[in-house]
């Protein structure tokens, strides 16, 4: 059963109402959910509209890319799951989540954030090494029709914890970065208040705002050394910039190859 919106969310959100749409009008907030991002889709298939959006302060089944488990401890993230319904926003909408959740950090928090294809929000450790500190996570539902909604969820760690052994020294959060606790509310309402513009780019045609905003985002999707799984193997390349449908293209000796999926390691 969906809980009271604490009050820094109710302050936050007000504030940004005249910016964010629909996004946000429908909220639904628990304490914990198993995964926001099937909370939301039960909520999609009932015929909620465009911009319900869910809200959690933990998950005990939450989950990431290529079926990854998210850790989503109790008090010390910010999970969030939105139904977007527009079928002109499905094709980049996982990008331009990440171009407006690392824009609402930056806006929010101050912390200059980047976005590491495809999905994640990183900051930069230096020497070559990135942190992540939340993800994006985008699921569709499609009938005889096409296209009947998009799960938009995305995870960001707020507080430090004690992360599992295997994304310990990956992880980190924005309190860790920026050596003071951050509300959550502000973070919240800037990441619906820049997805409903980023959205509204889509849907109106604007692609190439949302793809050059992302570039500039990304510093590492150029020039930075990746390989990847292909049908002849494992190749190793050169990151060369993205597509406009959102590939990753990778310069290999003298062709270059547009990565669309799979697991890319950054080296």
């Amino acid at each position: 059963m969906t809980e009271s919106l604490p009050q820094e969310f109710e302050t936050a959100l007000r504030r940004t109402a005249d910016r964010r749409g629909v996004f946000g009008e429908s909220l639904y907030y628990f304490s914990e959910v198993a995964s926001t991002n099937d909370e939301a889709a039960r909520l999609a298939e009932a015929g909620a509209d465009e911009g319900t959006t869910v809200v959690a302060s933990a998950q005990t089944a939450g989950r990431g890319r290529l079926g990854r488990t998210w850790f989503s401890p109790p008090g010390a993230g910010l999970y969030v799951s939105v139904i977007v319904r527009d079928r002109r926003a499905a094709p980049l909408l996982t990008l331009a989540g990440g171009v407006a959740v690392a824009e609402a950090i930056r806006g929010a928090t101050g912390l200059p954030v980047e976005i590491k294809w495809p999905n994640d929000i990183v900051v930069d450790a230096g020497l070559g090494r990135r942190r992540k500190l939340a993800g994006i996570l985008a699921e569709a539902s499609s009938g005889t029709e096409g296209l009947l909604y998009v799960i938009l969820g995305f995870g960001i760690n707020l507080l430090p914890v004690a992360y599992p052994p295997d994304i310990a020294t990956r992880a980190t959060s924005l309190a860790g970065e920026l050596g003071r606790s951050v509300d959550a509310g502000p973070v919240l309402a800037e990441c619906l208040a820049a997805l409903a513009e980023r959205v509204h780019d889509l849907a109106s045609g604007h692609r190439r705002r949302v793809v050059g905003r992302w570039a500039e985002l990304s510093p590492s999707a150029r020039g930075a050394r990746v390989q990847f799984e292909a049908g002849s193997g494992s190749i190793t390349g050169v990151t060369a910039g993205i597509a406009e449908d959102g590939a990753l293209l990778v310069r290999a000796g003298a062709r270059v190859e547009a990565v669309r999926s799979g697991q890319v390691r950054w080296l």
